[in-house]
């Protein structure tokens, strides 16, 4: 049974990322400053093309015009330049030794692990979200709609077969499939993207929800509470039922989300000019699944779609474009610390154009800086940056292999 409830957050709360074929968005918080962290650290000189290794330790992997650097997640150093032509998007494939590459064809698998580009290829016209959740990985093939979904772990021995589903039409569009076999995936066609549908585990229908205009992104909270975003808020799949949560404005977009298993809040960016070449805003929205309560948070600088990640215990992290990593406490809302890695740095109009990146895996905090070709590790419970290198290439994208969450 679909279930709409709409709840507008007091003013004191105040309760997005347009996707152009891929995602897009920005938002950012300000709260009481605390003492940012010198970004100085130990540089170690990268180098281009090769260090041949059996293993590397925690690959982390980014895309440069014409390529792919694979780097090792504890030294830093670049273990292989990877030419690719086109541009290219990365994601962690779901286990601790693939990341996906995101083609002109389909996802291409990338054995991170051992610094190879396998010729395994899962197929698709536009390949679009990729998401990991309940030990399984689900792609969507905007330019068809088909879902595809597997077991990451048999990555290994090629390419799994899996289980397919074809989305009524064509849409740039995003899945996830629960623990209990259920698949939420989106609803749309190349014009328009109006909403959700929950599958069960034969694939017949159980719930839908149409009141979600421009549907885009996913993330999942403690206890597998599903959220959607919209142009006017989100819906939440959880115990069977969907609700409608409104952004206190009416044209409140979330285009972007990250979740963590932890909390059962989900970080979001904001955006409130639909007719912006590109916004720029300053607040994201923390969204409770378990209440319906939707806050806004102001950073004091914009950021990108491109900024939001989660800490190990299930923190909210925003990269801003004051160069510093906001650690937001989702339960309070509030800005606890701001780490300082990168100069100041303005988002280009481009979507496609390289701007620092936020990965974070464990402990550890990736953050990527093209104007100076260099990658920093973070570590979140000191707040330190506790290495610097650089690179041979400007980055653009910036992923890891999944690693513990």
């Amino acid at each position: 049974m679909t279930v709409r409830s709409r709840i507008a957050p007091p003013a004191a709360l105040l309760a997005g990322a347009l996707l152009l074929t891929a995602c897009g968005g920005g938002a950012q918080e300000s709260a009481q400053a605390a003492p940012a962290t010198s970004p100085a650290a130990p540089s170690t000189p990268a180098t281009s093309a090769t260090t041949a290794a059996a293993s590397v330790t925690a690959p982390v992997v980014m895309t440069y015009d014409g390529g792919l650097l694979v780097v090792d997640g504890q030294s830093l150093e670049v273990v292989k330049d990877i030419p690719l032509a086109g541009y290219n998007r990365v994601n962690p494939a779901g286990d601790d030794r693939h990341v996906l590459v995101s083609t002109s064809t389909g996802f291409r698998v990338l054995d991170a692990a051992s610094a190879t580009l396998k010729a395994d290829e899962f197929k698709g016209a536009k390949p679009g979200h990729v998401v990991r959740h309940a030990g399984v990985t689900v792609l969507f093939a905007d330019g068809t709609g088909e879902v595809t979904i597997f077991d990451p772990n048999e990555l290994a021995a090629g390419l799994p077969q899996g289980e397919t589903y074809k989305s009524a039409a064509a849409h740039h569009g995003v899945a996830i499939k629960l623990t209990n076999g259920e698949l939420v995936v989106t609803l749309g066609t190349e014009e328009k993207r109006t909403g959700i549908v929950v599958l069960d585990a034969g694939r017949k229908e159980i719930a839908r929800n149409e009141d979600c205009p421009g549907v885009h992104g996913e993330a999942t909270a403690k206890d597998e509470a599903v959220v959607i975003g919209c142009e006017d808020g989100v819906l939440i799949y959880r115990d069977g039922r969907i609700s409608k949560v409104d952004s206190p404005d009416a044209y409140g977009r979330i285009g972007n989300q990250a979740g963590s298993d932890s909390s059962p809040v989900v970080l979001g960016d904001y955006k409130k000019d639909p007719d912006a070449e590109l916004e720029r805003p300053t607040r994201v929205s923390l969204i409770d699944t378990a209440t319906g309560a939707l806050k806004l948070v102001d950073l004091g600088a914009s950021y990108t779609f491109r900024s939001l990640a989660r800490g190990p215990g299930g923190e909210a992290l925003v990269l801003g474009t004051d160069g510093a990593v906001h650690v937001i406490d989702p339960a309070t809302a509030k800005v606890e610390r701001r780490i300082k890695v990168l100069d100041e740095w303005k988002e280009p109009l481009d979507w496609q154009q390289p701007r620092p990146n936020i990965f974070a895996r464990d402990g550890l905090v990736y953050v990527s800086d093209p104007a100076g070709k260099r990658l920093h590790a973070v570590d979140l419970a000191s707040g330190k940056v506790t290495r610097t290198a650089t690179l041979p290439r400007t980055p653009n994208e910036l992923t890891g292999t999944a690693g513990a969450h």
